[in-house]
């Protein structure tokens, strides 16, 4: 039985999950969830899955803002032929791509990952389509990806497709690693040993040599392997900080203060939730407006002092759909 109506007290409940990487798309972690309130009692509650600019970004904003996908012929990380996917929002002037679509690494089996010959070319291949169909703005994802290449391919992708035609792109990302660094702090989940990384460092250094201005020391320019501070040099990028652009796009906060509570979600919560990964956002964005926050999570590595430095009232794991829901709904007590 959801609680009462009290004068005051709004009756929805926000929910705002992330991806559970590798496995449930936030879209899909969002509904269970909000089929276990409404089980419970609770009204319709206001569906809001998030992003932090990884792969995901996509479907959240499309879903979010409206809009359209589009497709192209492009090559993935290791350059086979692959058919990528795009989307246009709204009015058809923003453009979404997704680096973990076409340079991804969840596209590569393990044994194929290899850090120094794959290429983001596939990436740049989807923005040069995005752009041909209307875009004006490109959102680049930068998350996911399998390359350590600079942006050097998806520079040349754009290049050979007669460049940007005078459209701007924005990259998301959600780290802060500087373009000299990418090697080594991504470069082994990659596939690179330590002389590859080395090696991956040293081709960096060379290639930042080479752009039109130097991205190393530039705050989230190594994401993606570089290749945010590629483009940031080449083509005057904007790096955003992917989490906060998503939530604005989103209307966030003001859809946190019309709710009770706020329930976020991720595959793992870890020490790296505290550290601007989306849900340690939304949950101190929480604690400032006084909404009291609830985590399903797939699993909890946080422990209770994480959860006390978020203010997180209950941290629930749900390794499936199902249980997401019976989670939901067990909450009906507090909420």
């Amino acid at each position: 039985m959801a609680p009462p109506a009290i004068p005051g007290i709004p009756e929805r409940v926000l929910v705002a999950p992330d991806k559970f990487k590798g496995t449930f798309r936030a879209t899909q972690v969002a509904a269970a969830i909000g089929r276990g309130l409404e089980a419970a009692g609770f009204p319709p509650p206001d569906l809001c899955p998030v992003a932090d600019g990884g792969d995901g970004t996509l479907e959240v904003l499309l879903t979010a803002l409206g809009g359209e996908t589009g497709a192209a012929d492009v090559t993935d990380a290791l350059g086979r032929p692959m058919r990528g996917s795009f989307a246009l929002l709204e009015d058809g002037t923003v453009g979404v791509v997704e680096v973990a679509e076409a340079s991804g690494l969840a596209g590569l089996a393990e044994e194929e990952r290899d850090a120094e010959a794959a290429s983001s070319y596939g990436t740049g291949q989807l923005i040069a389509a995005a752009v041909a169909a209307g875009a004006r703005i490109v959102l680049v994802a930068a998350g996911g990806s399998a390359t350590t290449d600079g942006g050097a391919g998806a520079i040349a992708a754009i290049q050979d497709a007669g460049g940007l035609r005078g459209a701007r792109l924005v990259v998301l990302t959600d780290v802060r690693t500087p373009f000299e660094r990418a090697a080594e702090v991504f470069g082994p989940q990659k596939g690179a040993d330590r002389d590859g990384v080395a090696r991956l460092t040293e081709r960096l250094h060379a290639f930042a040599r080479q752009l039109p201005r130097d991205p190393r020391g530039v705050a989230m320019s190594g994401a993606a392997g570089g290749l945010s501070g590629g483009l940031w040099a080449a083509y005057d990028a904007v790096l955003e900080p992917g989490a906060p652009f998503i939530l604005g796009e989103l209307g966030f906060d003001s859809r946190l203060r019309a709710a009770r509570a706020v329930i976020v979600g991720e595959g793992r919560i870890d020490e790296q939730t505290l550290e601007g990964k989306i849900v340690g956002e939304i949950a101190t964005r929480a604690r400032q407006a006084g909404v009291p926050c609830f985590a399903i999570v797939g699993r909890d590595d946080l422990g209770r002092f994480g959860a006390r430095m978020l203010d997180l009232q209950r941290v629930l794991e749900a390794p499936t759909l199902e249980v997401a829901t019976e989670a939901a709904a067990s909450l009906a007590a507090v909420l």
